[in-house]
């Protein structure tokens, strides 16, 4: 989309999270909802009312913060998820649902996937992998769903990815759920004979998955393994994206 010819919808941006027990999380959404600002600006958007909700672990809950809206509110509502997996399929449309405040809400898509997602994961890798990439093999390391099509996601994401940038290979992997683990995944390249392996975390925010992976994919011979996506301004476009798209959408059936 072309800066200075979009608009998103008027009214209310409200970006639903995941949520964490751990602090590094909600500051990390935050980061990133200042960047959002800061690129709508940037594209000449206008910044909308930006408002940030959780499915656990932190309030304001979805139901809290929409509780605060005046009948008659225009509200986007963006699923802070990089696949559609349960929470972005069920849940946070259940949980609409039964708020009836009055708002008039239109409902966005998740980040993922979109094209900027690669670009926002090779801005987290060592420069030394992105040097030789014909050498490098890449673990991309989601959290892992039990929705196969969203599993089955990452591993499209995985094989544009090897083809677009001419890795040794990228293997998917997660985290939970469903297998490859990334520390699988490691040992795989490892044997198949790639000289150095890469762990890209596919993950918005630092917490237990973060942690999890970080921590098994070094004990299994990892060089390196990225940081979670967070405030990148890959990110924040993508973001941007999904709420000019769902403003397009609700003029089109309007």
């Amino acid at each position: 989309m072309s800066p200075g010819t979009t608009h998103g919808p008027e009214g209310v941006l409200v970006a639903v999270a995941h949520g964490s027990a751990d602090p590094r999380a909600a500051a990390t959404i935050a980061d990133l909802m200042t960047v959002v600002a800061e690129r709508a600006t940037r594209r000449r958007l206008g910044v909308p009312d930006l408002r940030i909700a959780y499915l656990g672990h932190v309030p304001p809950s979805l139901p809290q913060l929409m509780s605060t809206l005046e009948p008659g509110t225009q509200v986007t509502v963006l699923p802070l998820l990089l696949t559609a997996a349960y929470h972005s399929k069920t849940d946070i449309p259940r949980l609409l649902a039964r708020v009836g405040t009055g708002a008039q809400v239109t409902y966005g898509e998740p980040l993922g996937p979109h094209p900027l997602l690669l670009r926002a994961l090779e801005r987290r890798l060592p420069e030394t992998a992105l040097q030789n990439p014909a050498e490098t093999g890449v673990v991309l390391a989601a959290a892992g769903s039990s929705d196969p099509e969203a599993n089955a996601t990452i591993a499209r994401l995985a094989a544009r990815w090897q083809a677009a940038a001419g890795w040794f290979a990228v293997r998917p992997a997660y985290a939970s759920a469903t297998g490859p683990t990334p520390a699988q995944a490691v040992t795989e390249l490892r044997i198949a004979g790639a000289r150095r392996v890469v762990v890209a975390s596919y993950l918005l925010a630092p917490g237990l998955f973060a942690d999890r992976i970080r921590d098994a994919s070094l004990a299994a011979g990892a060089d390196a393994v990225s940081s979670a996506l967070g405030a990148a301004p890959e990110i924040a476009d993508v973001v941007l994206d999904r709420y000019t798209e769902a403003g397009t959408r609700e003029r089109a059936a309007a």
